[in-house]
């Protein structure tokens, strides 16, 4: 075989392909950056503990009259980052996420609405379910504003939402 048609080596092959491939691609999101929250989106499209439980419960009632829920959480160890927004609406009988990023909403009703913040040990510990929400709560690891008595009544979803933070990849080292 000729030097001009010898196969390159797998190794080379693999590293010419990597470089072909965009740095964006290949990096893993800052945790509860807007990337990460368009993450967040899909995952929890794929729990059907929150996609069909809480239309089951009626949470998804309770929208203000807009026609979903607004979820804000951030990481208070990252005062500089923003947070970010998951809107939730009801889409074929199932609480779907239809907007997974940067916050867009100014004020929140708190009648409706949830706002949770955290330090990134903490959405850790509660993302691997080290804890669920109540215990989160009562100690102070996690901050919460909303209809408490309606997140009282969807503790298992509640802490479904919880543990998706450990399972949707985040760069937790930095802040956004």
């Amino acid at each position: 075989m000729s030097p001009r048609h010898r196969p390159l080596p797998l190794a080379l092959f693999g590293l010419m392909l990597s470089a072909a491939v965009p740095a964006a691609a290949q990096t893993t999101p800052v945790a509860m950056s807007a990337p990460w929250a368009q993450a967040m989106c899909n995952a929890w499209n794929a729990d059907a503990g929150l996609t069909d439980k809480l239309v089951e419960s009626g949470w998804m009632k309770n929208d203000a009259g807009r026609g979903f829920k607004t979820m804000q959480i951030y990481r208070a160890d990252c005062p500089k980052s923003g947070r970010i927004e998951l809107q939730i609406a009801l889409r074929e009988n199932k609480a779907r996420c239809v907007y997974g990023g940067a916050s867009r909403s100014e004020k929140l009703d708190s009648s409706a609405d949830y706002l949770m913040w955290a330090e990134s040990s903490r959405w850790r510990e509660m993302g691997a379910g080290e804890y669920g929400p109540m215990r989160a709560m009562m100690f102070g690891h996690l901050n919460f504003e909303g209809p408490k008595m309606e997140a009282m009544g969807n503790m298992g979803p509640f802490e479904g939402f919880l543990r998706l933070v450990g399972k949707v990849p985040g760069e937790w080292g930095t802040c956004a």
